[in-house]
């Protein structure tokens, strides 16, 4: 069994401090994935505080490119900085982390983002768990742009037939006008007056995003807070189900 895990950014950083990792949390987090023992897992992270600064400071976003190599060599070493904190932490519980870097990956075009996964399969058969990111990367006639974990979660679940996907929020789910978990969403419509941007900077789209490429997937995806992961490591639905098919 496949599994992609991603974990955002404002699980894994304080996102309205520049480059702070919440120490705390990604511990916690660690420790449930380590407990949880998941065979063939792909772990993606967030930029949070670390890689959403910089982008912001450079204007840059999935659709606003740079030509500033400086800038682009800023964010990317922004989400490296983020990713050895993760990998070392993951690391520390006994687990088989290795980083992959998106921007030596992954190139956009006007037919799309191309993201090959042979590695990353390569990676799970040699029972490593690869760890992706955020991160910026080149884009014909653009210079450079986001490439979101969000979307790389997306392109992974497709490339590796994930069977499961799941996105570990700083939220319990995807939340209602009153602040209510939502059980299952099946169209965007139904949710789109509840969604709102993310409340820290964020160059990515927020939960909305999150939302619509979920439902794209061919697999069932669920949004959860961190205190799930465990829970959904080990077989289960917390949080919100997101099913497209449904």
């Amino acid at each position: 069994m496949t599994t992609v895990l991603k974990l955002g950014g404002s699980v894994v950083t304080e996102k309205d401090e520049p480059e702070t990792v919440d120490e705390d949390v990604l511990t916690d987090v660690s420790a449930a994935i380590a407990a949880a023992e998941p065979e063939r897992l792909v772990v993606v992270h967030g930029g949070g505080s670390f890689g959403h600064h910089h982008a912001a400071a450079a204007g840059v976003s999935a659709t606003e490119g740079t030509d500033d190599a400086a800038a682009i060599r800023e964010i990317h070493a922004a989400m490296g900085r983020l990713n050895a904190a993760v990998v070392k932490a993951l690391s520390r519980r006994g687990i088989a982390a290795v980083p992959v870097r998106p921007f030596s990956l992954a190139h956009r075009t006007a037919e799309g983002t191309t993201l090959p996964a042979d590695v990353v399969e390569t990676m799970l058969e040699e029972s490593f768990v690869p760890i992706l990111h955020g991160d910026v990367v080149v884009h014909a006639g653009k210079g450079a742009t986001i490439l979101s974990g969000d979307e790389i979660v997306g392109s992974l679940a497709r490339s590796l037939s994930a069977d499961r996907v799941g996105l570990c929020s700083g939220v319990p789910g995807v939340l209602d006008e009153s602040g209510d978990v939502i059980d299952r969403i099946g169209e965007y419509d139904t949710v789109a007056d509840a969604l709102g941007g993310s409340d820290a900077t964020d160059v990515t789209g927020g939960m909305a995003g999150k939302v619509r490429s979920l439902l794209e997937l061919p697999v069932p995806a669920s949004i959860f807070g961190p205190g799930d992961i465990r829970t959904f490591l080990n077989g289960g639905r917390p949080g919100t189900l997101i099913d497209g098919d449904d």
